[in-house]
């Protein structure tokens, strides 16, 4: 579980999303807000953040200040300048400089966004600065060149520059469909641009834990109802 590790000097200011501040020295001020509006605050909360962002600020000297991810994996730090842009999955965003702005991105195909694993609202990164983004699992970055394409299983893809284009495509064949447990769709990645792709995609993370959680409940439940029939059966002797 990794954390960012940020040092500020007298007047630098950070924003995060709400509720990712680990500990900050006594010379750090939080203001919350909703950063450009209740309407901005809405599509963010549409893009899986929170409407209300913590704004950090140094009052004086040097600052220390330091934030959590939420879930196993790994902590990726992207340096954006004035015509750069990243598209990210919802809340992947974790912090960033206060001249970073965070934004809703909206997917306009259509099948893209009810079969590729994250609906049709993603985050978009932009602005000029440092910024702090939360990737499930190990990275993997590709560079794909103009027209190559790259087939991803559903929820694999964190992040993709602009440029690249983004789909789904139908699984061929009856019995790769029915028995080969990738599903309908496969999402598409077609160049050029950089794409950041994820191992353990927090969904898949969440459901293998719930599987555990449900035999572990139903065993329980079998232990309890054997006890109860012993227990009844020494009461009755």
């Amino acid at each position: 579980m990794q954390t960012v590790n940020i040092e500020l000097e007298e007047g630098e200011k950070v924003f995060s999303e709400s509720g990712n501040m680990a500990w900050m020295s006594e010379n750090i001020k939080m203001e919350t807000s909703t950063r450009g509006g209740l309407f901005a605050g809405i599509k963010r909360r549409l893009a899986g953040e929170s409407i209300f962002l913590n704004t950090f600020t140094c009052t004086e000297g040097t600052g220390i200040i330091t934030f959590s991810s939420e879930f196993p994996g790994k902590i990726l730090p992207i340096k954006l300048s004035k015509n750069k842009s990243l598209i990210c999955q919802k809340d992947a965003f974790m912090c960033a400089e206060d001249s970073v702005k965070l934004d809703m991105f909206f997917r306009k195909k259509l099948g893209a966004g009810f079969f590729g694993g994250e609906g049709f609202i993603l985050q978009k990164l932009s602005g000029k600065g440092n910024a702090f983004v939360e990737i499930a699992g190990e990275i993997t970055q590709v560079n794909l060149k103009k027209n190559q394409m790259l087939r991803v299983d559903t929820g694999h893809i964190a992040m993709f520059e602009p440029t690249v284009d983004f789909d789904i495509q139908l699984v061929r064949g009856a019995k790769n469909i029915l028995f080969g447990g990738e599903g309908l769709f496969l999402s598409t990645l077609k160049g050029p641009g950089k794409v950041w792709l994820q191992s353990m995609p927090f969904s898949n993370f969440a459901a293998r834990i719930g599987q555990y959680l449900l035999t572990r409940k139903e065993a329980g439940g079998v232990r309890r109802g054997i006890g109860g029939i012993i227990e009844g059966l020494g009461r009755g002797i």
